[in-house]
């Protein structure tokens, strides 16, 4: 994504290793062009995110080439002159655009969104944005959280962080070669960069295949991607050597193994694992055939004077594409291709703008040129520039109401007297005063149990055991299922200590405690696989009074043959056989019946709309059937051992579903309950739970 010191000199017509390269200006034009027409929707170009993996060879190269020549020429690195020239070129425009996407999300995207996204944009000031994408692509919590403004900083956060590290390595290497006459600057770069690449790209092809999601973010697995184009900066004396023939084929390979990644790869490839050798390898081919003259490769092409204009601007483009497409979607939904492509086109305005007005003026300044210090602290300040801008967006979040002793929730159903209005209908909106939690902090509204670790994720096999309730209770009731079961944890810990029971939780996101097919997404969650026969095994040494489960999926496939078609028959089935085998270990189930499923995000809608709350309110009966309530019922009425603790009528008491109750905001994320409602129906499961215990525990 961006320029370093070897693109800034003047072009020159001759002499590849140092000075000005029109191809490789062209290479970021192919690179900019596959990011844009693939964010800008456009089906027909699949790998397009590929452009960011050429961006990043083109960095390790010349960013290499820059500290390997300091280094010969004067026989140490200058960290202080490096960071310098780094800080003038890229945070003044990145602030700029930090302070513009703070003020687009503000104005265009939901307030429940501001807090989440003005931390984002202090990460992407403070160039560790990657690291926070990563721990919110496998949070099942954040799955409500949409795209974010800053996505694409991760991108950059990378090669800061690569910035960092690369310098100080060539400090190593000048220390070792002043120390021994014997080595030389290269061969032992070579070794260094090694040291880093190969466990990086080992560690890229495990943690792409066990943790997709993070594994595209991290630092980690983008090392070896830049160490590629390091090697090629390391060879340069050599390359120039190449047979013209070679050079030709090679260059040619190159650019086609680049452009046929974005046709032909798509999201479903694991990324950035072993795949991502075809475009990095193939940018690295064309760089290194740029370096013999006269021959007939793609560096004529990608010198081509509109393509060099278009590389020079690719740091701006990248910088503004994507708050524009984010703030679009969000004014006028899916956009489409056509008009996807259409606002990278109106990108192109603010991009040269900065570019000319900003960029340029800073980087050329005689002034900034010749004090070190003045260049870091104007990219220090631009800097804090963004991170106040973030916060900025975090402090306009409106401030929870407090709650005082207003908040009735589901009292209100339970005493109709709290109400004029029928509990729990439309009419009863009209009497909320205060709404608890605030809509903004309702994914904040949790259990304790996920501050504790107990909710394995996603995409992770390991189980843990967490106990609440009275631990040395005589009566222990196994919590096993997904997040839906873990939603009742602040009333089922109420209960238990009143009623002696200890409770022991096993808990892993979107997983059902079933012998059925599990999904994670397209694909098989074989992590919930292995977590089920696991828990299986604890369950069975535990030996519990009884067994409390609830899930939030209602669906399974029938078979590994079609995964896509996914029946309640099949779900049921494997219900039953799990809770039959727990029968056969002398366990009885008690099943929590899952909620009504909204088709709405509730608490945003909630947000939006504080002075017109019917907007937010769903029917009841569609919302039992897109719940897995209707499974489990089913499944249920198969197993002798099995019971139903249905809470529907304290959650929607009437035929439409509201989204306050007594003053109380009922949902969350997704179709999850908020905690504060939770806890207003402690009496109610109380009622309902302890006699089941009782007849079926023996207590």
């Amino acid at each position: 994504m961006t320029s370093t010191d070897t693109q800034m000199a003047r072009p020159a017509p001759t002499g590849r290793s140092a000075a000005f390269r029109p191809d490789i200006e062209g290479l970021r034009a192919v690179a900019i062009g596959l990011v844009l027409v693939y964010h800008a929707g456009v089906r027909q170009l699949p790998g397009g995110f590929v452009g960011v993996d050429v961006f990043f060879v083109i960095s390790g190269f010349l960013i290499t080439g820059l500290l390997i020549r300091e280094l010969e020429r004067d026989g140490r690195v200058s960290l202080r002159r490096f960071y310098a020239r780094r800080a003038k070129r890229l945070l003044p425009a990145a602030g700029l655009v930090l302070v513009v996407t703070s003020a687009l999300t503000f104005w265009t995207l939901p307030v429940v969104d501001w807090r989440a996204f003005g931390w984002d944009v202090v990460g992407a000031a403070l160039y560790v944005v990657n690291w926070v994408l990563a721990g919110r692509s496998v949070d099942y919590l954040a799955e409500d959280v949409g795209a974010s403004p800053v996505q694409h900083f991760w991108s950059l956060a990378v090669e800061e962080q690569f910035y960092i590290v690369w310098p100080l390595l060539l400090v190593l290497v000048g220390w070792l070669v002043r120390r021994s006459r014997r080595l030389r600057v290269r061969p032992v770069m070579v070794a260094g960069i090694l040291l880093i690449a190969v466990p990086s790209f080992f560690w890229s092809v495990h943690y792409s295949a066990a943790s997709p999601d993070a594994a595209f973010f991290v630092t980690t697995t983008r090392l070896w991607e830049l160490g590629i184009g390091a090697f090629v900066a390391i060879g340069a004396t050599q390359w120039g050597r190449l047979p013209r023939a070679l050079a030709t084929v090679l260059g040619w390979a190159g650019l086609a193994a680049v452009v046929l990644s974005g046709f032909l790869l798509t999201s479903e490839v694991t990324w950035p694992g072993s795949a991502a050798l075809l475009p990095t390898l193939g940018t690295a081919a064309v760089i290194v055939a740029g370096f013999v003259h006269g021959n007939r490769g793609p560096a004529r092409l990608l010198a081509w004077r509109p393509a060099v204009w278009v590389g020079a601007l690719s740091y701006s483009l990248y910088l503004w594409h994507w708050p524009l497409i984010v703030a679009a979607t969000a004014l006028w939904g899916e956009l489409g291709g056509k008009r996807g492509l259409l606002v990278m086109a109106v990108a192109v305005v603010p991009a040269y703008l900065s570019h000319r007005f900003v960029e340029n003026p800073i980087r050329f300044s005689g002034g900034v040129a010749r004090s070190e210090g003045l260049a870091l602290s104007i990219g220090a300040n631009f800097s804090l520039v963004g991170v106040a801008a973030g916060l900025a967006l975090v402090l306009a979040v409106p401030s929870a109401p407090a709650a005082g002793g207003s908040a009735s929730g589901a009292a209100a159903i339970e005493d109709p007297g709290t109400t004029t209005a029928g509990p729990g209908t439309l009419a009863s909106l009209a009497e909320v005063e205060a709404i608890v939690p605030a809509p903004v902090d309702a994914p904040e509204d949790l259990p304790a149990g996920y501050a504790d670790g107990c909710d394995v994720d996603v995409t992770e096999d390991e189980l843990v055991v967490c106990e609440y309730g009275d631990l040395d209770g005589e009566v222990t009731v196994a919590v096993v299922g997904d997040s839906k079961v873990y939603q009742w944890q602040s009333a089922l810990d109420a209960v238990a200590e009143e009623q002696g029971w200890r409770l022991v939780y096993v808990i892993k996101s979107a997983c059902p405690f079933s012998t059925a097919l599990p999904m994670a997404g397209e694909d098989l969650n074989d992590s919930c696989v292995a977590w089920n026969e696991e828990a299986l095994e604890t369950v069975a040494d535990l030996q519990p009074d009884l067994l409390l489960t609830s899930q939030r999926t209602p669906t399974a496939p029938a078979s590994t043959e079609d995964l896509q078609d996914r029946t309640r028959e099949a779900m049921e089935d494997g219900l039953v056989e799990r809770w039959e085998q727990l029968a056969g270990l002398g366990i009885p189930v008690a099943v929590l019946l899952d909620n009504p499923s909204p088709d709405i995000d509730v608490y945003e809608c909630v947000a939006e709309n504080l002075q017109s709350l019917e907007e937010c309110a769903f029917d009841r009966e569609t919302g039992i059937a897109e719940s897995a309530a209707l499974t489990q019922r089913a499944a249920a009425e198969r197993v002798d051992t099995a019971r139903v603790v249905d809470l529907t009528e304290h959650v929607c008491p009437a035929e439409v579903c509201v989204p306050v109750i007594g003053d109380v905001l009922v949902y969350r994320q997704g179709s999850h309950l908020t905690d504060t409602y939770v806890r207003s129906l402690t009496p109610v499961l109380a009622r309902e739970l302890v006699p089941l215990v009782e007849e079926l525990a023996g207590a």
